[in-house]
């Protein structure tokens, strides 16, 4: 038997009980890996809440399964043209870039079609 003492991998205090033990409490694992991993999901967080805005702006712009609007439209309600979760490219070299089942395809430099795929998920 070890008589090391153990202590807290966040507040530091003494522990007592199992051996793999790393935490005195709940709180202090959540408080540990939280800021683990805080940066990460900053970052994480950001992305995926500008890919939901976009979606959401597609999906508000595109009813009907297929429309025309114009990039300006597009980037005076928050687009954010960096961001998008796949592309899809077809045989006859269309580009067509997806926000989930949200998609569009730049017609010209002007206007973009609004697409829908209704089969995401393969």
């Amino acid at each position: 038997m070890s008589t090391e003492e153990r202590y807290c991998l966040e507040c530091e205090t003494t522990l007592r009980g199992r051996m793999d033990q790393k935490f005195c409490s709940d709180q202090c694992r959540n408080s540990y890996h939280n800021r683990q991993n805080s940066d990460a999901n900053k970052l994480m967080r950001n992305v995926n809440n500008a890919l939901r805005k976009n979606r959401r702006i597609l999906a508000e712009l595109n009813p009907n399964g297929k429309a025309r609007v114009r990039r300006d439209e597009l980037a005076r309600k928050g687009f954010n043209f960096n961001y998008y979760t796949n592309i899809y490219q077809t045989k006859g070299g269309t580009t067509y870039y997806f926000c989930y089942d949200q998609g569009y395809i730049i017609s010209d430099e002007k206007y973009f079609t609004l697409v829908k795929k209704e089969e995401y998920i393969n």
